[in-house]
């Protein structure tokens, strides 16, 4: 076993972002709510553990806290409310509001050491700050070695114990040296390997799957997305045509995708694949039916419902199903009494599973973010078209629709979406988005074409950059390039009369519409 980081989540927004450093640097972190027992903590065997940020205040009755053992298990880093955290169980002085910091601020290092090894005493140095509450004292056995612009302590460490705290966020971007602060803890104070690499994760996950499965039959639902080709791929390395690939074309897809799914894995993977042709059972489950929710757990339903028909038809005798769920999957389906975040949206690959289905699930890569995936795909030796592809929701089009989904809705959706991605390839944007689609709004709009009044559809097309799809900013578009986009939807589609660009970022917003 590789080194590993906790990070124990008091409810902060950037909890996510922490793990995310924690992995760039190539060590192996996962997020648990700040509820774990200290036996649960120990039986982990972490090599080091962090206290997220959080909004509550430390004096407040049912504030996040955690056992005081903890800092006697292994290393210990606080950011922000954790480091409030630590003050208070330690002995030290947290007082409220009155020095309030948001945003950019300076911080002066007190020592080049431990933390801010590399750092020099007295340096000024850019970070990200979002609290209220401060430490007034540090605990006794604790020196500060940071301090804001407004005197407040702004990060402690204890004098003979592996402990550190800051009291703004390391994890955030506008944080100037915050990942060298992140290395330095993992690196200096955890000792930590930076073993956690596509090709260790791969080693280890098949031998887990093939120990899992022995000599039994796999089936896989394919979409042609990364993650459920990266997921096919994987475990076909690992137990091979013992796996069967169930392509269900659910009539919900984008432009000639299924013959793009047959043509590549049959051809280039040489996986077993079933293709069944489904589009008319989708659409009857879901007439009628506008609610974003629930035509999720419809599609999610009905996806198990047709999978259990085509492996009888097929005569695999599945015991297990692949899914290709991620890590921000498993973390905003968690709600917020029980994890990290509140719930967001039910994804059809966590949530939404008859409770009564038949199979057992693989997700092998339910620990990875996904620019992760991506990585283990081209370990894997998949085609960067096919792993550099742009994420697509497992519900695919029917939530790209928004309101009832009508065959009508589709076929206009998809000929805009498919002329949309075109010009931004055209134009070698990309590899610039993290995603990019249009969407089909439940309005119409007066426009004039030729000589006449028009009262048609209204396509939305949505843009955003991303690290891993947990926050996200809109995609700045030249404007000729979006012009063009517009243009050539309006004219070559049948029923759209007005383009318009959503300039939304996540949060507040979502990725998708629905």
């Amino acid at each position: 076993m590789g080194s590993r980081i906790l990070i124990l989540d008091c409810g902060s927004q950037f909890t996510q972002l922490i793990a995310r450093r924690v992995r760039e640097a190539r060590v192996y972190s996962e997020i648990h709510p700040a509820t774990r027992s200290l036996q649960w903590i120990r039986d982990w065997r972490p090599d080091g553990i962090i206290l997220s940020g959080g909004p509550s205040s430390v004096r407040d009755e049912g504030a996040p806290t955690v056992p005081s053992g903890i800092l006697d298990i292994c290393p210990v880093l606080g950011v922000c409310y954790g480091m409030q955290l630590i003050a208070h169980l330690e002995g030290g002085a947290v007082a409220a509001g009155g020095r309030r910091e948001y945003g950019r601020a300076e911080v002066e290092v007190a020592e080049a050491a431990g933390l801010f090894a590399g750092f020099s005493a007295g340096e000024r140095t850019t970070v990200w700050m979002s609290h209220g509450d401060h430490v007034e004292v540090v605990p006794p056995g604790y020196v500060a070695t940071a301090w804001s612009g407004n005197q407040v302590v702004a990060g402690f460490r204890h004098q003979s114990r592996p402990i550190h705290a800051i009291q703004f966020h390391a994890e955030v971007a506008h944080t100037v040296r915050g990942a060298e602060l992140i290395g330095n803890f993992l690196f200096d104070v955890c000792r930590c390997t930076p073993d956690w690499t596509p090709g260790h994760f791969i080693e280890q996950e098949v031998a887990r799957i093939r120990e899992l499965v022995g000599d039994r039959q796999v089936i896989c639902g394919l979409s042609g997305g990364v993650d459920s080709s990266v997921a096919a791929a994987l475990v076909h390395r690992a137990i091979g045509d013992q796996l069967t690939c169930i392509f269900v074309d659910t009539g919900l897809l984008r432009l000639h995708e299924r013959e793009q799914v047959e043509r590549t894995f049959r051809a280039h993977l040489g996986i077993k694949l079933v293709t069944v042709r489904a589009e008319a059972r989708f659409l009857d489950a879901l007439a009628g039916e506008g609610d974003p929710e629930r035509k999720r757990k419809i599609i999610g339903h009905t996806f198990i419902d047709v999978f259990e028909d085509a492996s009888r038809d097929a005569g695999a005798h599945a015991e297990f199903l692949v899914q290709g769920t991620l890590y921000p999957d498993v973390i905003e389906s968690v709600s917020a009494k029980g994890g990290p975040s509140a719930t967001i949206k039910t994804h059809h690959n966590v949530g939404g599973l008859k409770p009564d289905m038949q199979f057992r699930l693989i997700e092998p890569l339910r620990e990875l973010f996904k620019d992760e995936v991506r990585n283990v795909g081209r370990e894997l030796g998949l085609p960067e078209e096919m792993v550099g592809r742009h994420p697509f929701p497992g519900p695919g089009l029917a939530i790209r629709v928004l309101g009832e989904v009508s065959p009508q809705a589709l076929d206009i959706l998809r000929k805009a979406d498919a002329i949309y991605l075109e010009e931004i390839r055209a134009a070698g944007l990309y590899q610039d988005i993290w995603q990019a689609f249009a969407v089909f709004l439940p309005v119409r709009s007066v426009g004039v074409m030729g000589d006449g009044r028009t009262y048609e559809h209204v396509i939305a097309l949505r843009a955003v950059t991303s690290t891993d799809g947990m926050t996200a900013d809109w995609y700045p578009f030249p404007h000729e390039v979006l012009g063009r986009i517009s243009n050539r939807i309006i004219n070559e589609v049948d029923g759209v009369n007005r383009v318009v660009y959503d300039v939304s970022s996540k949060p507040p917003a979502t990725i998708e519409w629905e």
